[in-house]
């Protein structure tokens, strides 16, 4: 790597840290915590009793006790039977063996005391940061410096959407604004360091924003013509019985549709910018129209396997719900009718239309760009 390109991809990667660092200090305002007198800590399983576990089929329900040794926090070293809950889902249920490192709340009373402990789960933290480190190990060893800059810019994409979107929404901005100001914040930043400060960059950014923009329209349009409510989206009502009776649920869901396509439509764009600008650079003297041909040759061939990415993505997240259908015999008249899967079309055909739409529109950007000097692009 040359001397430039070496100082260029440090300093965007001192600028990313800065940033993120950045965001992981904002607080959010919920930073408040609902169990005033309670405690989360690591706790190993030392014995259990599953005498008043009811089995029912595949189904467990009533409680199991388990005798733990708390493991961290201040409580650390203190043995005490704990509660294990069982609701008969499961989804959300889970039977400890001895052995077994779990999350548990530690309830305490006035004086501070602990006067009873919830089994939460197993505990799973040491597991994902062990994941994580192969990843960015992996990315970086495949990379180089280029890995250490894909590492922050997602992030960076994270903690934006951690500490700038979901806060925003909570205290009562419009979903759909800020889904997409979000998506924008994050395509001015990835992009250029991804691809570098340069117009290859400025024109996939400009194409991005642009399909972007036309996607935010589809998607709204399409909510409203298929009369989908935002209540589809996982989770939708707890928010609602949480306190936050006011938060527009349908402006959520369009803003989700976009923000799902937004990293698709941000690949493609820089992939048919990054092809112009070589194009460009190795041949000064090819025309504006023969630029534009050759990036919609390159949009095509990425658009197809885009679309089916995309489809995959969600048709994955509904795989089990099809499956009870056929299971079923439901008629197809009640599963493409259904909220379900309507909403799943939605997001599915809405995010292709802003994927095929970058394309011309990085190219018709591209063309202007790259056309300003007939000296080779540095």
């Amino acid at each position: 790597m040359k001397t430039a390109d070496r100082k260029k991809n440090i300093a965007f990667i001192v600028a990313f840290a800065l940033a993120s660092l950045v965001l992981i200090l904002i607080p959010t305002g919920f930073e408040r915590s609902i169990y005033v007198n309670a405690e989360g800590a690591r706790a190993e399983v030392l014995s259990t009793d599953d005498s008043t576990i009811i089995q029912t089929g595949l189904f467990r329900t009533g409680d199991q006790r388990c005798r733990v040794r708390i493991l961290s926090g201040e409580h650390k070293g203190l043995e005490m039977d704990g509660i294990n809950l069982l609701s008969g889902s499961l989804k959300d249920d889970k039977v400890f063996v001895p052995g077994d490192i779990a999350w548990v709340l530690i309830e305490r009373d006035s004086d501070d005391n602990p006067i009873f402990i919830n089994m939460i789960d197993y505990y799973r933290m040491d597991k994902e940061v062990i994941l994580i480190a192969l990843f960015v190990l992996a990315l970086v060893a495949f990379s180089g410096l280029r890995g250490v800059r894909m590492v922050l810019s997602f992030v960076f994409a994270f903690l934006s959407i951690w500490k700038l979107l979901i806060p925003a929404i909570l205290n009562g901005m419009n979903p759909l604004f800020m889904c997409v100001a979000v998506l924008i914040l994050l395509t001015l930043v990835t992009l250029p360091m991804v691809s570098g400060m340069n117009r290859r960059s400025l024109a996939a950014i400009l194409g991005s924003i642009s399909a972007i923009l036309l996607t935010v329209m589809i998607s709204v349009f399409m909510t409203h013509y298929l009369r989908i409510h935002g209540s589809v989206l996982e989770m939708s009502e707890s928010l609602l019985y949480s306190g936050f009776m006011d938060l527009d649920l349908t402006s959520l869901f369009s803003g989700v549709v976009c923000l799902s396509a937004g990293g698709a439509i941000m690949d493609l764009s820089i992939d048919v910018s990054a092809a112009m600008w070589e194009v460009r650079e190795h041949s000064p003297e090819t025309s504006g129209a023969a630029l534009f041909k050759s990036a919609m040759e390159v949009g095509k061939a990425g658009v197809g396997t885009q679309i089916t990415t995309l489809l995959l993505a969600y048709m994955g997240s509904y795989l089990t719900l099809m499956m009870v259908y056929m299971a079923q015999a439901t008629p197809k008249g009640n599963i493409f009718t259904s909220k379900s899967i309507a909403a799943e079309i939605l997001q599915t055909l809405v995010g292709s239309f802003g994927i095929v739409l970058v394309t011309p529109l990085t190219a018709l950007i591209g063309m202007l760009l790259f056309r300003i000097k007939k000296t080779p692009v540095r």
